[in-house]
């Protein structure tokens, strides 16, 4: 077994930036917006400032606990701190706030509808296969781990 978590051709970075730059193909052949044009820059930035604060103290914390941050390296240590009190995978999940975040900013249904692949490959292929690694690599700490934190949020 490799010692690492994610060594396969799904990486979440690429998994959301294929997303966004597909959505934003998409809304710019067929732009349809969903949300009120008063609301969708407020509302939208709103949403990126907190994708990218809850992406800088997961990293943040998955520093000061000395294990790295990409999932192609090997990991050292569950995580319980921070943003990982209360959801598994709080990178994924600022990801997936970002492009929500973006879909609402430019107010493209396109980009938002390239986040439901998005984030259905990363629950049915990444996170399992990042799970099963962990749960070899450190058995009884990651199983309590999970039956204490939920999987996102």
């Amino acid at each position: 077994m490799a010692d690492s978590a994610n060594l396969g051709l799904v990486r979440p970075p690429f998994v959301y930036l294929g997303a966004i730059a597909l959505g934003l193909a998409i809304n710019s052949a067929w732009p349809v917006p969903f949300v009120p044009p008063g609301l969708a820059a407020p509302l939208g930035a709103t949403l990126v400032l907190l994708a990218l604060a809850l992406f800088v103290a997961s990293v943040r914390t998955f520093k000061a606990a000395g294990t790295p941050v990409p999932g192609n390296r090997p990991t050292t240590a569950i995580v319980r701190t921070g943003p990982y009190r209360f959801s598994r995978n709080p990178i994924y999940l600022a990801f997936t706030l970002l492009q929500l975040g973006l879909a609402v900013w430019v107010n493209g249904l396109g980009l938002l509808m390239t986040l439901v692949p998005a984030v259905l490959l990363m629950a049915l292929v990444v996170i399992p296969r990042e799970e099963r690694h962990l749960a070899g690599k450190f058995p009884s700490e990651y199983a309590a781990y999970r039956a204490a934190v939920r999987r996102w949020l």
